[in-house]
């Protein structure tokens, strides 16, 4: 089969398309899918580049979330049958080719009339978006939450989902992202590149800073989204570091930023707190049936543009959710 394959730890330029990767085969309670599409995600890179705990080692076949059509079935498995269509992820990889294992615990049904690549974000984006807002971040109505990287997938899901849930919402994103957050609902919209973000936010909140900070940009970034939140009951969720690592001391803790920090890993909850992770996706589906959350809408790239598209993604030159679709565009 056609794949994409990470031949070392020095970054998505070096993903290289190979025509002769075995096709895999599903082990117990795994499903095969020929996949129609593939979700490109910051975690990609993470991978590419070695800063991903626990992340496969090159040689591998890139790609971690995968929408397609069953084709085989592990032993073990039920509730699915070959010729389902269905959205998973797959933290050991193999999603950037024409076919790929999932698990089938994580295997969730494209909604009846949507393609397949409508269904990225299921998986990934849209549940780390709700993990952050509900269960983590404790949102509620009359609240101000700060959503970095708003015009990101995750962050359109977010912003969505906070303002359904009575929030007031301040979108950082880069300028030429501004109109397109504005469009979505954000109340308030600063510059994500300014060289005053948490200054601009408080000015906004009227020096008191916000309820909750979803941060994913990483860097500098991360103490500027520390200074917005409000002093001893504002809280931040960190579950990206697009912009590199950060670091926080206890004497920033005590001191300088009284908060409560939150980190979130999807993958982590999935395993650590399952009854969480069960309550984020019932709570998802709701939000599907009640239509807050929609078909997705990614920039499509093929299979072999891979390179291309995570070295923008990198950049933040994108807006929304990518695909790379193994079947051309």
């Amino acid at each position: 089969m056609r794949a994409l394959q990470q031949p070392s730890l020095n970054g998505p330029q070096d993903l290289r398309l190979i025509t002769d990767a075995p096709v895999p085969r599903p082990g117990p309670g795994e499903v095969l899918i020929r996949v129609t599409a593939a979700g490109v995600n910051f975690v990609d890179i993470q991978q590419a580049t070695g800063t991903f705990a626990d992340g496969p080692q090159p040689p591998y076949i890139a790609g971690i979330e995968g929408s397609g059509e069953i084709v085989s079935i592990g032993a073990g498995v039920s509730g699915l049958e070959a010729g389902a269509h269905v959205v998973g992820a797959r933290v050991a990889g193999g999603a950037f080719a024409e076919y790929m294992v999932l698990p089938a615990a994580s295997a969730v049904r494209v909604p009846a009339g949507w393609a397949d690549e409508q269904a990225l974000g299921m998986v990934v984006s849209w549940p780390t978006a709700l993990a952050a807002l509900k269960p983590l971040g404790g949102i509620a109505a009359g609240q101000t939450v700060l959503i970095q990287a708003a015009a990101g997938g995750t962050g359109q899901a977010a912003l969505r989902m906070a303002k359904h849930y009575g929030a007031t919402v301040i979108a950082a994103a880069s300028p030429g992202k501004h109109d397109l957050v504005r469009s979505l609902g954000a109340d308030h919209v600063v510059d994500s590149r300014g060289t005053d973000l948490a200054g601009e936010v408080r000015r906004l909140t009227g020096g008191e800073g916000v309820d909750l900070v979803l941060e994913s940009a990483g860097g500098p970034t991360l103490n500027a989204g520390l200074a917005a939140a409000k002093r001893v009951t504002g809280r931040v969720v960190v579950y990206g570091l697009a912009g590199g690592a950060a670091t926080i001391s206890n004497w920033d803790l005590v001191y300088r930023h009284p908060i409560h920090l939150i980190g979130l890993n999807i993958g982590i909850l999935i395993q650590a707190a399952p009854s969480i992770f069960g309550e984020v996706m019932g709570e998802m589906f709701g939000l599907l049936a009640a239509g807050v959350l929609g078909p997705g809408r990614p920039t499509a790239y093929p299979l072999e543009e891979g390179p291309k598209a995570l070295a923008e993604l990198g950049a933040r030159d994108t807006v929304g959710k990518l695909a790379l679709l193994p079947g051309g565009c």
